[in-house]
């Protein structure tokens, strides 16, 4: 990122310049490669609870499961989203081991 040296906000390239958003500076790209993208961003793995000696320590709650209909099921909580977003429940189900999740 490029500040102003003027009024230290951000600038924004523009037609080959980078151009000041709050008092108009402008100054000329000398090196185009610092305005090429160069990381992308990755989704985090979903960690999905597989272990029997994991699960046989998870509260449980009474829910309806989707696939046999037993009413009790394992649930945890991951945030999948962003931090201001809530977070995503998992459920597995203690008969059929179904795991399905549930979103705010």
């Amino acid at each position: 990122m490029m500040f102003c040296p003027e009024c230290k906000s951000l600038m924004k390239a523009s037609g080959g310049k980078l151009k000041c958003t709050r008092c108009g500076f402008e100054k000329d790209i000398a090196n185009k490669s610092q305005l090429m993208k160069t990381s992308t961003r990755t989704e985090k793995e979903i960690t999905i609870v597989d272990s029997e000696d994991e699960i046989a320590t998870l509260p449980t709650t009474a829910i309806r499961c989707p696939e046999c209909g037993n009413n009790t099921a394992f649930w945890w909580l991951r945030q999948l989203r962003s931090a201001d977003e809530s977070e995503v429940r998992f459920f597995k189900c203690t008969k059929c081991k179904f795991t399905w999740r549930e979103y705010d």
